[in-house]
């Protein structure tokens, strides 16, 4: 009874605060000019929790982090709503309808379908084994997404590795390059990519980083494999031996879901380029594409879960506690990113100015972008600083005319601002939507992952951070 009263109560609020929703998206928009720097301060509390908690008490994060999540929400939500009222509510509503769901719809159906493919056979985790793994993940990630590619590979990849004890940093390149830096090369692969895609970037145009995305990936790969070698010739001759039966030939079980990934890919294409008009859902206008994509996709998870064997899912070693993890993680992380989000949408007029300010050139942009995008959604990141370029180069000029003379007369601002944005979403378990799942698939396969500043101290800080940087003499 309880519950029930509760649920009518916050219908009733709703309904009530509708007509001030609708017309609270315009001063909504003015919230980053007067919002002050310090509002950021629970999104900064999250990610210490996120950070410090697993490794100071391991036992209490694994049954509150939850709490701890609602708890940093609630500390920005309450008083942000009761200082700034209705455009508060309107910025809480927009990031759940435009972004929290329509991003846990899809890794969420993404994640289902790819939990009903199983790879059998015999595959021993060797450097040339584990290369080629991460390989075919790079190369297809553009295709179907760093989502797709990191849940249909990571589960054969953490089985061919299972009788190694040294398997932390398999993980972490597979994140590296399956689950970013493959996702350059379209507007499929990375949201960033897409949602430039949406303001007028040509379709193919992201097709022209191919020779950024080589150069670090393969930079990346051949880190990789010196470090898996080391690794290797530390093994036991026992975790050399092929995984599985010695005379049992590859094959794939669930197939019918790569058909099902197709029809994914399809739903959001056909949200890029179909655009019949918009619904209003608590004030918060929303594409009826957008919409009738995740109803889509919400059906192909339900095809999935319905025609995929029981028995293929157990082998998989599927479990809901990956997903579930990272919904309520980002639910937080989404919800208390909201202020840092509007100062820098702000731009000059923001508190977050003298960081808008100091970006002039692309290898300013590229960093400026990639550092934020390690922390930060990437998506509206990108979108900052594409809108920072367009407005320092070509003022006044609108946006789809702008995009198009930036491509003919400056396109190093917008690879810069591009790979900045899928490149360095690699630099922490947050920077990208499946880094964090990668890691909870690990860790339930018995995998012992670095902490949040572990991989970092250890992994990108020493590793990406270097190849960026020759990447930036390089490119830019």
């Amino acid at each position: 009874m309880r519950r029930r009263g509760l649920a009518f109560a916050v219908v009733a609020v709703a309904v009530w605060l509708f007509p001030e929703l609708a017309a609270a998206s315009e001063s909504a928009a003015d919230l980053g000019t007067i919002l002050p720097a310090w509002s950021a301060l629970p999104f900064v509390g999250i990610l210490l929790s996120i950070a410090i908690f697993p490794l100071v008490a391991p036992h209490f994060w694994h049954h509150h982090y939850p709490k701890v999540a609602l708890a940093w929400g609630l500390l920005l939500a309450v008083p942000f709503v009761l200082v700034y009222h209705a455009p508060a509510l309107h910025s809480l509503a927009h990031m759940a309808i435009v972004d929290y769901v329509p991003f846990i719809i899809l890794i969420g159906t993404l994640f289902t379908i790819g939990g009903g493919i199983f790879v059998r056979g015999s595959l021993r985790g060797s450097p040339l084994v584990n290369a080629v793994l991460i390989v075919i993940g790079t190369a297809i990630a553009s295709c179907v997404g760093t989502t797709g590619a990191a849940m249909l590979l990571i589960r054969p990849l953490l089985r061919a590795n299972r009788q190694r004890r040294h398997r932390a940093h398999i993980v972490v390149f597979f994140i590296f390059l399956v689950a970013n830096i493959g996702g350059a090369l379209t507007p499929l692969g990375d949201p960033p990519l897409f949602l430039g895609f949406l303001h007028g970037v040509p379709f193919a145009w992201t097709l022209g980083l191919w020779k950024e995305m080589l150069f670090v990936a393969g930079l990346t790969l051949a880190v990789f494999v010196g470090f898996d070698t080391y690794y290797w010739r530390r093994e036991s001759p026992e975790a050399r031996a092929p995984v599985g039966s010695a005379r049992e030939l590859l094959r794939i079980e669930g197939w019918h879901n790569f058909l099902l990934l197709g029809g994914v890919l399809a739903a959001v294409v056909l949200s890029g380029v179909w655009h019949p008009g918009e619904v209003s859902i608590l004030g918060v206008h929303q594409g009826i594409q957008n919409i009738l994509r995740d109803v889509i996709l919400v059906g192909l998870a339900a095809a999935s879960w319905v025609t995929t064997p029981r028995a293929v899912r157990e082998e998989n070693e599927y479990t809901w506690g990956p997903i579930k993890e990272v919904a309520i993680l980002f639910a937080g992380i989404f919800a208390t990113m909201i202020p840092a989000l509007l100062m820098l949408g702000a731009g000059e007029h923001g508190a977050l100015a003298f960081l808008v300010r100091a970006v002039q050139s692309p290898r300013q942009f590229f960093w400026a972008t990639g550092s934020l995008s390690s922390f930060l959604d990437n998506a509206p990141t990108y979108l900052t600083f594409l809108q920072t370029a367009l407005g320092r180069i070509y003022p006044g000029v609108m946006e789809r005319e702008a995009i198009a003379r930036l491509i003919a007369e400056n396109a190093s601002y917008l690879v810069a601002v591009s790979t900045g944005a899928v490149f360095m979403g690699a630099n922490t378990y947050i920077g990208n939507a499946p880094n964090f799942m990668v890691k909870s698939i690990a860790e339930e396969a018995g995998v012992r992952m670095p902490s949040f500043f572990g991989y970092m101290v250890r992994y990108s800080l020493p590793i990406l951070i270097p190849i960026f940087a020759v990447t930036t003499l390089v490119f830019f």
